[in-house]
C-alpha cells in the first residue's frame, strides 16, 4: 500500500478517535449564533470522515476489484490472473 494510502487510513483511524467526545455535552455555547457546540462538533467530524473515506477510494482501493467482482460466483476468481488489474493483463476497458 502507498504512503498516501496508509496516510488515508490514519485519517479514518483519526475520526473514529475524534467521534467520541464527552467533553462538549454540557458546553451551551453556540456556533454561528445557532449551533451547539456539540453538534458542530460532529458536524466537524463527520466532514472529516467523508474527507477521509474519499482519500481511502481514491489512494488505498485495491486494484482490480472491480474486474474480480464481475467475474462472479462460477468462474475461478482465486488465479492470479483473474485478480490482476486490466492493464496489467494488456485489456483495456
Amino acid at each position: 500500500m502507498s504512503t498516501a494510502g496508509k496516510a488515508a487510513w490514519g485519517l479514518v483511524v483519526l475520526a473514529a478517535i475524534l467521534h467520541t467526545d464527552l467533553w462538549a455535552w454540557e458546553d451551551d455555547t453556540l456556533v454561528f449564533g445557532f449551533m451547539p457546540m456539540a453538534l458542530a462538533y460532529h458536524a466537524g467530524v463527520s466532514l472529516l470522515a467523508a474527507t477521509a473515506w474519499a482519500c481511502v477510494v481514491k489512494f488505498a482501493w485495491p486494484e482490480g476489484i472491480e474486474e474480480w467482482a464481475a467475474l462472479g460466483a462460477d468462474d475461478d476468481a482465486t488465479s492470479a490472473e483473474a485478480t490482476a488489474p486490466l492493464s496489467e493483463r494488456g485489456e483495456r476497458r
